[in-house]
């Protein structure tokens, strides 16, 4: 476990999922069934398991949440390891407060050091955070590599960002994502 900012009890700390114990985990889903309103289902939390995950706390009280995965994004010919962000959220009365640009900051730290690339989907909400954050509004077309081969994606084109790192990207390319259950993007 890292921990970023911490005073008192409170601050950004980055730990991996094998890591968090069983009280943060629930702590983690609860803060994020919440902040999506009863819209996270079950495999948008397991999207966000596997990795690295940010958490927000004031004292013992667990305000902000972020988890970076690593997935496989194809580009121009290319498979690229891309750190993908999951499960941003801030508690509805902490919101505007910093907790998450401090959350991003400490994920897009560790997508610079590993990944060729960061990735995320957004909400239409969301965009400009991300977009004053230094991350690239995709313009190209979205695909997924699926089990039965290349399926676009068009409903999510328009909502994908990416922070290059060690890749030269076109945003007005193709962007291929690996497969996974439910929401692909």
């Amino acid at each position: 476990m890292v921990e970023i900012g911490t005073g008192g009890g409170s601050g950004i700390r980055l730990v991996h999922t094998a890591e968090l114990d069983a009280s943060a985990r629930a702590a983690a889903r609860s803060l994020l069934d919440e902040v999506f309103e009863g819209d996270l289902t079950d495999q948008d939390w397991e999207h966000a398991l596997g990795g690295v995950h940010a958490l927000a706390w004031e004292g013992s009280e667990l305000v902000g949440h972020a988890s970076l995965v690593q997935r496989r994004l194809l580009h121009g010919g290319r498979a690229l390891r891309a750190g993908y962000v999951e499960g941003v959220g801030v508690r509805a009365d902490r919101r505007g407060r910093g907790y998450g640009a401090a959350l991003m900051e400490a994920l897009e730290r560790v997508v610079r050091g590993a990944y060729d690339l960061g990735a995320l989907g957004s909400s239409d909400e969301a965009l400009g955070f991300y977009a004053a954050r230094g991350w690239l509004l995709w313009q190209g077309p979205t695909w997924a590599l699926t089990p039965s081969g290349l399926v676009r994606t068009e409903e999510d084109d328009g909502c994908v960002h990416v922070l290059p790192v060690t890749r030269e990207l076109d945003p007005a390319g193709e962007l291929v994502c690996d497969w996974r259950d439910g929401d692909v993007w």
